[in-house]
């Protein structure tokens, strides 16, 4: 492939519209615009969502809840999840992730470490944060919890 063969995709340009440009055109005259009215006029038309002067159906429906942009999401995982895992294992965001331990949520910040469930087994756990019942029984088996960034 060189530089001086590479196009746009078949379809991808299409020509433009020839206005005015006499009856033969089809596109003459009124330049596709028909007679009169609001269409017809420069920089005729509607803004989006307008109906004519009804109350618009954005107004009329009732509005609820609120989408916080910041919010700070975490994959989630319980202990129980854990309790099948060998001695010694390092649990981190990255070691759930890969071995399927949790689900992962869009714009998270890290790993949350929860005490669902019962933990039995001696782990270092590496997380942004632990619920303080789950740090309990981290440290009561024997293991580690750190609190990463």
């Amino acid at each position: 492939m060189r530089i001086d063969t590479l196009s746009p995709a078949e379809g991808a340009n299409t020509p433009a519209k020839r206005l005015g440009r006499g009856i033969g055109s089809g596109l003459g005259k009124t330049s596709g615009k028909g007679h009169k009215g609001q269409w017809a006029r420069s920089g005729g038309g509607v803004r989006p969502g307008f109906e004519g002067g009804r109350m618009p159906i954005a107004r009329r429906i009732p509005k609820r809840g609120f989408n916080n942009k910041w919010k700070k999401e975490y994959v989630v995982v319980n202990l129980s999840r854990l309790n099948d895992l060998p001695e010694g294992t390092v649990v981190d965001y990255g070691y759930v992730l890969a071995n399927g331990l949790a689900k992962e949520v869009k714009n998270n910040v890290g790993l949350k470490v929860l005490a669902g469930g019962e933990l039995s087994v001696k782990l270092t756990v590496r997380a942004a944060k632990f619920s303080a019942a789950a740090k309990e029984a981290i440290e009561k088996a024997g293991g580690t919890a750190e609190v990463i960034e």
